[in-house]
């Protein structure tokens, strides 16, 4: 592609874009900074143990979960590892398929997860909700979705 059929980013596009790699590094960090002040969980601890507690019967298959998470599998298998030996999920074998298993939420997790809760929100609300009017909210929500319908559909064969 040459340089002159690349359609470059106006200056405030790319001021935008900048915010946006910026927040994308700053919240993450704000909010596990301000959950591991309020309990023993980081910020991947608690999206799992959500993400658990959000299923009937509190388990997903070790693929669904990573799929869901877009993480590798073998990432999320690391921190699974260091989330059993903290009692918080336990692995399960899938009877019906020797090759996959389950991670199920344990007693300990659903209370991690009870705990760190009030605090996770009021973090959320300080460093994300809070300014943000109505419209605004209802604004960003939309070109959130725009971005992830974007980005679900892969790369646009006219730019392959």
């Amino acid at each position: 592609m040459s340089e002159q059929s690349v359609h470059w980013l106006t200056e405030a596009e790319q001021q935008v874009w900048r915010r946006w790699l910026r927040v994308q590094t700053e919240l993450p960090s704000a909010l596990g900074r301000a959950l591991s002040k309020d309990s023993q969980l980081s910020l991947q601890d608690y999206e799992t143990i959500v993400r658990l507690a959000e299923t009937d019967g509190e388990r997903l298959r070790i693929s669904v979960l990573a799929e869901q998470m877009h993480w590798e599998r073998s990432r999320l298998s690391h921190h699974l590892r260091r989330m059993e030996s903290r009692g918080l999920i336990v692995k399960e074998e899938c009877i019906t398929d020797g090759r996959g298993s389950y991670v199920r939420l344990t007693a300990a997790g659903r209370s991690a997860q009870a705990e760190a809760a009030p605090g996770h929100v009021r973090a959320v609300r300080e460093y994300f909700l809070d300014g943000i009017d109505e419209a605004d909210l209802a604004a960003l929500g939309r070109v959130l979705s725009v971005v992830l319908e974007r980005t679900a559909e892969g790369p646009r064969s006219e730019e392959l």
